[in-house]
C-alpha cells in the first residue's frame, strides 16, 4: 500500500496541474471500488471549481467549491494517473475518469478494488469516518514526544505493530516505520510501552527525518506505485534496512563479524532491522 510519502508525492503531482481548474466531466466504469460510489458523483463533480489540495493521513482530499471535498484513497493497488485529455479509451482497471476544462485527464486505476472514492461536506473532514480516528501527522508540530510516549504507554505490543496503527500517528506503513526505527536506534521487537521517554524523543525526529527525505525523492517505488505522470520515485535506492536482509548496515562491517541486518515478521510484515544498533 502507498504510505505517507507517495500518497503526498501524488497530492503534490495533482495540486500543480489541477488546482484552479475547473471539472468538464466525471465517468465511471463501475458502480464501486472497496465501497458504492456516492450517488450522483458524476453529475455532482461535473463544473465543479478545484481550489486545492490536502492529505491526511494515507487520504488525499481535492477541495471543490460549494464546500465540498472529493476524498480519494489508493488502497493497496490504485494508482492516478494524470496527463493531457484524450478520447475516454479506459487504461486497464481505470474505474474513474475526471477532466477539467483546462486539458487535463485524471484516472484512478486500481486492479484490486481496495481504494476508496467518496464525496463529502469539507467541513466534516474531520469527522468523516474513514478520518475520524487517525492519529497526528507526523509532519506536522501536533506530532511531539510527549503526544506520542501517551499514545505508547501500557501498550504492549512491539513498537513496530503499535506505529503502524494509524490512531497512534497517521500515514506510517511498513518501509518507513523499519526505516525510521533504524535511525533512531530502536529495535522493532521492543515493548511500546518502554518507549515513551528518551527513545521517543528520539523516534520523532527520526520519523520526520526518513519521510521528508523519502518525499524528496518521490517516494518509493514498490509494485504498483508510480506519481501522476508515471515516473517512478526513488527512495528505495536510499532505504538503509528495508529489503537489505543479511547485509551489513551503515553502522556495522556485517557478517562474518556480525549477523548483519535481520528480517522478522510483525503482524504478517516483514520488518528488517540491525540487531546490533537497535536496541
Amino acid at each position: 500500500m502507498p504510505e505517507l510519502p507517495e500518497v503526498e508525492t501524488v497530492m503534490r503531482g495533482l495540486a500543480a496541474r489541477l488546482q484552479g481548474g475547473r471539472i468538464a466531466r466525471a465517468v465511471l466504469h463501475r458502480a464501486d471500488l472497496r465501497w458504492p460510489f456516492p450517488p450522483g458523483l458524476e453529475a455532482q463533480l461535473r463544473g465543479a471549481r478545484i481550489l486545492g489540495f490536502r492529505r491526511r493521513g494515507k487520504y488525499i482530499l481535492m477541495r471543490l467549491d460549494g464546500g465540498r471535498s472529493l476524498l480519494l484513497h489508493l488502497g493497496m493497488s490504485g494508482r492516478l494517473l494524470l496527463g493531457p485529455a484524450r478520447p475516454n479509451l479506459p487504461t486497464p482497471h481505470e474505474h474513474f475518469v475526471l477532466e477539467t476544462e483546462q486539458g487535463w485527464r485524471l484516472g484512478f486505476v486500481d486492479p484490486r478494488r481496495f481504494g476508496a472514492i467518496d464525496l463529502l461536506p469539507t467541513v466534516a473532514e474531520t469527522t468523516h469516518r474513514l478520518l475520524a480516528a487517525l492519529g497526528p501527522e507526523p509532519l506536522e508540530d501536533q506530532f511531539t514526544a510527549a503526544g506520542l510516549s501517551a499514545a505508547l504507554a501500557g501498550r504492549r505490543t512491539p513498537i513496530k505493530t503499535a506505529l503502524l496503527d494509524q490512531r497512534v500517528v497517521a500515514g506510517l506503513g511498513n518501509i518507513y516505520v523499519s526505516e525510521a526505527l533504524f535511525r533512531a536506534g530502536i529495535s522493532p521487537n521492543r515493548s511500546a510501552h518502554t518507549v515513551p521517554g528518551a527513545r521517543a524523543a528520539r523516534l520523532v525526529p527520526a520519523i520526520r527525518e526518513t519521510l521528508t527525505d523519502a518525499i524528496a525523492a518521490g517516494g518509493s517505488s514498490l509494485r504498483d506505485y508510480v506519481q501522476p505522470d508515471g515516473e517512478l520515485g526513488y527512495f528505495q535506492h536510499a532505504w538503509k534496512v528495508y529489503g537489505r536482509a543479511g547485509l551489513a548496515c551503515e553502522h556495522c562491517p556485517g557478517p562474518p563479524v556480525c549477523p548483519g541486518i535481520r528480517r522478522t515478521v510483525h503482524s504478517g510484515r516483514s520488518t528488517f532491522y540491525c540487531s546490533r544498533t537497535q536496541r
